[in-house]
C-alpha cells in the first residue's frame, strides 16, 4: 500500500446492533492497543466459492482495513473457513469427491481470487478442522455454566442464558423463527428447551467425519466455530464483526449470545455486506444463478475491473450484477489507467471523507473520476499523490497497467 500524505481517517461504519453509524475502531475492551483495528469476517464454507457474493463482502472489509492502514492504525485480520459442514459433506457424496479433497481444492481457488483481486490477506486464516480444540474448550466452558443441554446426545446452546439475545438483529420471535428454520437451524426438533437454542455439538453420524471430545466423538454446530475461532485470536470486544447481511440471523446472534457467556462480549461493531443479484434475482447457491470470480477471470476480466464493479455499489445496499454493470467498470478502468499520473491535490480529502462515512466507495470513485477528467498537470501540484497511488492504496484498485 502506498503512504499519502496528511491524515487518514478512521471510518464510521453501520453497526446493526445499534442501528447507527459508530468508529469502526478504538480499542474496545479487551485490548490494550488502541491503535490496532481488529476485524473478523466470517469465511467460505469450501464447495462452491468465489462467487460474486464472497467478492463483495472481502472487497467492503478490505476497503475498511486500508482506512486503517492510512490513518496509522495496525490492523489484525482473522477470517476462519467453514471446512466441515453439512453442505460440503453433501456436495462431496453428491460428487464423489473426498469432502478433505473438496475443501482444499476450493479454498485454493478462493484465495487465488482473493490474491487477484488485492484484498489483503487475513493475518490468521482458520479452518475448522485445525481449530477443533479450540471449539471443544468453548463447549466445555459453556457446559461448566450450565447453559448447555442434551437432546440425543446432541448438546444444545440455552439462548436465552445470554442476557442480550436478540440485540444483534433486533428482531421480532417469530421473524427469528422464520430465519433459524430457513438458514440451518432446527426449530422444530423435538426435545429442545426453546426452538431457537442452537446446535454446538453433533455426535458421531455413520460416514461423517468426527473428532473426540469429552462429551463423545463427533463435530461442532456452525455458530461455536466462528465464536471460538474469533474469542482466541482476538478477544472478547473486538472491533468489527463483518459478513454478509444473511449473517445477521441467525450466525452473528448466535456466537454473540455464545460469547457473552463464555467471555463476557464478543463485537463492538456488527457491519454486513447486502446482498448481490443476477438480473433482479437473488445470486445464491439454492437458486444456481452464482457469478463466479474465477469464470470472469478464465473469460479475461481484468480482477481490477471486477473490483471497481463491486465497488461502484455501497455495501449495505442490494444491486444486481448485469453486463453493463461490467462494461461500466472496465470504462472507468480504462479512463482511470489513461490518468493514471494525474495529481490528486486537494481532492484526496474528499476520497478520504467519503470513505470516512460508512466506507462510501461509489462517492470515492466519483472523486477519482473527476480528477481523471482533468488534463494532468503535475507541475501545478508538486508532490501531490497521483490517481494511481490513491486508486491503490484507498481502493486497492492497480491502474498502472
Amino acid at each position: 500500500m502506498p503512504a499519502l500524505p496528511g491524515d487518514g481517517i478512521v471510518p464510521a461504519v453501520f453497526d446493526h446492533a445499534s442501528g447507527r453509524k459508530v468508529s469502526s475502531a478504538g480499542g474496545g475492551s479487551g485490548s490494550d492497543r488502541p491503535d490496532v483495528g481488529r476485524l473478523y469476517v466470517c469465511g467460505i464454507t469450501p464447495y462452491d466459492a468465489t462467487h460474486l457474493g464472497h467478492a463483495a463482502t472481502y472487497l467492503v472489509f478490505d476497503l475498511l482495513q486500508r482506512c486503517w492502514l492510512d490513518a496509522g492504525l495496525e490492523r489484525h485480520y482473522v477470517q476462519n473457513i467453514t471446512d466441515v459442514d453439512d453442505p460440503l459433506l453433501e456436495r462431496a457424496a453428491a460428487t464423489g469427491v473426498d469432502w478433505r479433497d473438496l475443501a482444499t481444492r476450493e479454498i485454493d481457488s478462493f484465495r487465488d481470487d482473493m490474491a487477484a483481486l488485492r484484498v489483503l490477506a487475513p493475518h490468521a486464516y482458520v479452518g475448522v478442522v485445525d481449530a477443533m480444540e479450540l471449539v471443544v474448550a468453548l463447549v466445555q466452558r459453556l457446559r461448566d455454566a450450565g447453559t448447555v443441554y442434551e437432546v440425543d446426545h446432541d448438546l444444545y446452546f440455552d439462548v436465552h442464558a445470554a442476557r442480550s439475545f436478540g440485540v444483534v438483529s433486533r428482531l421480532a420471535a417469530p421473524d427469528m423463527l422464520a430465519l433459524f428454520a430457513e438458514r440451518g437451524g432446527d426449530p422444530d426438533r423435538p426435545g429442545k428447551r426453546d426452538r431457537l437454542d442452537c446446535l454446538l455439538w453433533q455426535a458421531e453420524r455413520p460416514g461423517e467425519p468426527a473428532w473426540d471430545s469429552p462429551f463423545g466423538r463427533g463435530r461442532p454446530g456452525w455458530h461455536v466455530e466462528c465464536t471460538a475461532i474469533a474469542l482466541e485470536h482476538l478477544a472478547a470486544g473486538f472491533d468489527v464483526q463483518g459478513g454478509g447481511s444473511d449473517l445477521v440471523f441467525p450466525h452473528h446472534e448466535m456466537c454473540a449470545a455464545q460469547a457473552e457467556v463464555a467471555a463476557g462480549a464478543f463485537a463492538r461493531v456488527y457491519a454486513h455486506q447486502a446482498m448481490v443479484r443476477l438480473d433482479g434475482e437473488k445470486m445464491s447457491k439454492s437458486e444456481g444463478n452464482l457469478v463466479f470470480v474465477a469464470k470472469l477471470r478464465a473469460d479475461g476480466v481484468d480482477p481490477a475491473a471486477i473490483r471497481l464493479a463491486v465497488l461502484a455499489h455501497h455495501y449495505r445496499r442490494e444491486w444486481d450484477w448485469t453486463a453493463q454493470v461490467l462494461t461500466d467498470a472496465q470504462q472507468r478502468l480504462a479512463r482511470w489507467r489513461a490518468a493514471a499520473q494525474t495529481p490528486v491535490a486537494g481532492r484526496l480529502t474528499a476520497v478520504r471523507t467519503a470513505l470516512a462515512d460508512d466506507l462510501d466507495a461509489p462517492r470515492a470513485l466519483d472523486v477519482l473520476d473527476a480528477v481523471a477528467a482533468e488534463a494532468p498537470d503535475a507541475g501545478a501540484a508538486a508532490g501531490a499523490p497521483t490517481l494511481a497511488q490513491v486508486a491503490d492504496a484507498l481502493l486497492g484498485v492497480d491502474v498502472s497497467s
